[in-house]
């Protein structure tokens, strides 16, 4: 049996539309070695659940937050425009000069530093930047993301992820629709200190926000 055929679906406690699939097993990313790959494909992808998804992510931001500009992350661009909309529906302020929200997705260069270009540069200085990413779990990502928007003059105004097993990260309270509770057998593990390694587990497959390729 293949590590797919595991799968199983969770649906978001915010929101019953909403649902990923999470499967058990021995998966390494850039950062760290996790026990369970969660699959947002379809999260992230189908219309309906995008907007749904938009939608319980804006009910954080709606009554206080500031927002300018969507800093979309791990390939959340169809959610981060259901975003954008939702925030301006319900009148979230915005000090951008035609009250509109951008929707921007940082380049990461060839030693893999997250850099925005020229041509993007103004709608991140001076603006507030809500992060919009798939998953944080070791936070390097957030952090990374964070070091950049300051670099640049921007202000953060928040972040929200699909997953995230902090719920705060480098001082910021990360804002999810799936936490750490909703899958109780979740670990992460440095590369060095993997217990799966050490008991001679192979790893199944090296994953990331795109998906995953087996080994």
């Amino acid at each position: 049996m293949t590590f797919e055929h595991q799968a199983m679906k969770v649906y978001s406690k915010y929101n019953n539309m909403v649902s990923i699939n999470v499967i058990p097993g021995h998966f390494a990313t850039n950062h760290s070695h996790i026990t369970h790959y969660i699959d947002m494909t379809t999260l992230k992808a189908r219309q309906s659940m995008a907007r749904a998804a938009a939608k319980s992510i804006a009910s954080e931001y709606v009554a206080s937050t500031v927002v300018d500009t969507i800093v979309c992350m791990d390939g959340t661009e169809v959610i981060g425009s259901y975003l954008a909309e939702e925030l301006t529906e319900c009148g979230i302020m915005s000090m951008n000069q035609h009250k509109a929200i951008y929707v921007v997705t940082p380049e990461f260069n060839s030693v893999g530093q997250m850099i925005f270009r020229d041509n993007l540069q103004p709608m991140i200085k001076g603006k507030h930047i809500l992060f919009l990413l798939a998953s944080a779990t070791t936070g390097r990502t957030v952090e990374r993301s964070l070091e950049c928007v300051s670099y640049y003059g921007g202000i953060v105004a928040g972040i929200s992820a699909i997953f995230s097993a902090n719920e705060e990260i480098a001082g910021q309270k990360i804002h999810t629709l799936f936490h750490i509770g909703d899958i109780p057998e979740y670990k992460t593990y440095p590369h060095n200190a993997c217990p799966y390694c050490q008991a001679g587990k192979k790893i199944e497959a090296i994953v990331n926000s795109y998906g995953y390729s087996k080994l």
